[in-house]
């Protein structure tokens, strides 16, 4: 399953990040891809926001991962721009953050290629402009079911 829809501004990428909020569950993966700048974090705040979060979302380009801890579940918002070498993965200790409590949203996941968990969903941003092109590919049959929930009609 895919989906795909334009993001005029700022606000609609958030929006788009509340749409994505609903039906996360437990266990799911999601490879967030796109350039510098396409709206990732801004994506990410969306999502935090609908879930209930009213803290700061920045993103952990330095820190590589912030941790939400929501009613549900953990959060794991990774950014993995700053890796140079995809075993820095394993020497940073995220081997052990899938599966469970948790949901990950992983930003340049291709730094760490080899060692990530598979995905549930691609997220792809891409810039557009002033605006953003979204698309959401199923990557695994529960990504195809969190899709049909939170993307339709998308």
């Amino acid at each position: 399953m895919r989906c795909r829809s334009h993001l005029a501004d700022e606000a609609a990428t958030l929006a788009f990040g509340a749409r994505l909020a609903q039906g996360l569950i437990p266990g799911l993966t999601i490879y967030l891809e796109g350039d510098l700048g396409a709206g990732k974090t801004t994506l990410v705040r969306g999502v935090l926001r609908a879930l209930g979060y009213g803290g700061r979302v920045k993103s952990p380009t330095y820190t590589l991962v912030e941790s939400y801890g929501l009613p549900a579940f953990e959060l794991y918002h990774f950014d993995l721009y700053r890796m140079h070498d995809p075993r820095e993965w394993l020497d940073a200790g995220f081997r052990d953050v899938s599966g469970g409590p948790v949901v990950s949203l992983i930003e340049w996941p291709d730094k760490a290629a080899g060692w990530l968990p598979a995905p549930d969903v691609i997220v792809r941003l891409t810039i557009a402009g002033n605006a953003r092109e979204i698309e959401c590919e199923a990557a695994s049959p529960r990504g195809a079911r969190y899709l049909e929930t939170c993307c339709t009609p998308c």
